[in-house]
């Protein structure tokens, strides 16, 4: 990857919105404002206002259609850019996902018709049940 484009020139700090926008973690500026009027943006552990700074070093916290992202600013842009160099501005610290537990699933075979009372007492007793542990 010595090939790799240089990033481009940008200033000390700038708009929390304005780089949430320019390295693609949300789509629109209006998007990345929105979050942080509805308290879903964190610089340092602190709330963040749209007009809040970032600079390098920074950590965001972003929670965004359900999920929560932890970045580390790593160079600071103002107009956006493609996605291969926006990945390249920050460092993503969000922890994994842990893994969800896969259920048994009935099948009913096509045209069977509406399950019988037997069988919707079964899927009830396998929909309560808790998984067994691995």
């Amino acid at each position: 990857m010595s090939d790799a484009a240089p990033l481009p020139s940008g200033p000390d700090s700038t708009r929390v919105d304005r780089w949430l926008w320019a390295v693609r973690l949300t789509k629109t500026r209006a998007d990345a404002a929105q979050a942080c009027r509805g308290g879903h943006v964190r610089v340092n552990d602190r709330p963040a206002k749209a007009a809040s700074t970032v600079k390098a070093g920074d950590e965001v916290r972003l929670r965004l259609h359900g999920t929560t992202r932890i970045v580390e600013v790593g160079h600071v842009l103002e107009k956006r850019v493609g996605a291969p160099i926006a990945v390249r501005c920050y460092v993503d610290n969000t922890p994994e996902a842990p893994p969800q537990a896969a259920l048994p699933v009935m099948r009913r075979d096509r045209g069977a018709g509406r399950p019988t009372k037997r069988d919707r007492r079964v899927l009830d007793r396998l929909r309560s049940d808790p998984p067994p542990a691995p």
